[in-house]
């Protein structure tokens, strides 16, 4: 008997670049999964926890070297199915990868200061667009701007890569967001890169999300092996999610089908909108009060869902559900000149935004106590 349907699903799930992409997911995820458990029982051992304080949404000492998992699932798997010949100087984007890995696991385990941090960061950009050749070269008409001379591209793309690694950085607050958001932001590259043909590009993706997968299973799920991603894990998310939002808008500057993005910069953004917007808000709004934009405290909007009386997991699927809005949302708008979608994005953003803060503010106004009439 023929089975037509069947036949066909087999042939694809047997062709060899998706059998590379199941295996690679599958690889990083099991490295991940199977290494968190030792990494929480050393992080114990050496009293390695992130303690509660005032601005922290959890209330128990928690181990912070999930990244340490993280970056070993990506990197070996990578190492394993990236093909090299075909892009041989990915191996100093691995280098700036390993320097941004070795930062945040020093901030997790001694302390570093943010201007030290931010060198190292900086390092690790500047190897990657030397070397790699990982650099924006045009911004698609925004401003009516198209082609940057090569030190401009140098400016933006170090701006870029950056701000998003910042920006998952501060949005790793409570339970399973960075990781969720991390999961969708790679999967959508990367099944992007996947219908286009860049099939290294979304094997790379394929190994963050099959990390971060194993991740969010302890991270959200577990009790006794419960582990946060730290810095270690945030940093190294961040920088990898914004040299795939690099090479998204740089390979759209000629591509041509059914897959081509005009407005790919605003694309990429709205792929990446809730730590983009949220960092953006919480910065703006710091510095209106004249403070400092690093100044920690509890203003993101995780923070505000909490304060409606939202658990961790309700938080976090609240958010994941608004990135899969702003996903569809900047793909049915794609036609649009970057800069128009951008303020549709933005204007979302801003309204959808501001509805649990005002929410929070009207509560906390009525539980104030009176003044006598």
């Amino acid at each position: 008997m023929n089975f037509p349907y069947f036949n066909s699903f087999q042939d694809f799930i047997l062709g060899e670049i998706n059998l590379k992409l199941i295996f690679c997911f599958s690889l990083a995820f099991a490295i991940s999964f199977f290494l968190i458990p030792s990494i929480v029982e050393i992080a114990k051992a050496k009293s390695l926890f992130d303690e509660p304080n005032d601005r922290a949404s959890h209330i128990h000492k928690t181990p912070t070297l999930g990244g340490l998992a993280i970056f070993n699932g990506v990197a070996i798997s990578l190492l394993i199915f990236f093909d090299f010949s075909d892009f041989p100087k990915f191996q100093y984007t691995i280098a700036g990868l390993m320097i941004i890995f070795f930062t945040g696991f020093k901030d997790d385990i001694v302390g570093i200061t943010p201007f030290k941090k931010l060198v190292a960061q900086l390092i690790a950009v500047f190897i990657t667009i030397v070397f790699g050749r990982i650099l924006i070269t045009n911004l698609h008409g925004f401003l009516g701007i198209w082609e940057l001379n090569y030190h401009m591209g140098i400016l933006f793309t170090i701006i870029t890569i950056v701000g998003i690694t910042n920006c998952f950085n501060l949005m790793d607050g409570i339970d399973g967001l960075s990781a969720s958001l991390g999961i969708l932001v790679s999967g959508t590259f990367g099944a992007w890169f996947y219908l286009v043909g860049e099939y290294n590009w979304a094997i790379m993706s394929a190994a963050l999300a099959g990390a971060l997968l194993a991740f969010f299973f302890f991270n959200v799920y577990g009790k006794k092996n419960k582990i946060f991603m730290g810095d270690t894990g945030a940093l190294l998310l961040g920088f990898i999610i914004a040299v795939m939002a690099i090479k998204f808008n740089e390979l759209n500057i000629t591509l041509k089908g059914p897959w081509a993005i005009q407005a790919a910069p605003a694309v990429s953004i709205g792929i990446m909108m809730i730590p983009i917007f949220d960092t953006l808000r919480v910065f703006i709004t710091r510095i209106l009060k004249n403070r400092y934009p690093f100044t920690p405290d509890k203003t993101h909007i995780h923070h505000y869902l909490l304060k409606l009386g939202l658990s961790h997991f309700l938080s976090t699927l609240v958010l994941f559900l608004a990135s899969i809005c702003f996903i569809v949302l900047s793909w049915y708008l794609r036609f649009l000149s970057v800069a128009w979608l951008l303020l549709v994005l933005f204007g979302v953003a801003t309204i959808l935004s501001y509805i649990p803060i005002l929410f929070v503010e009207k509560w906390m106004n009525k539980k104030k106590p009176q003044g006598n009439v």
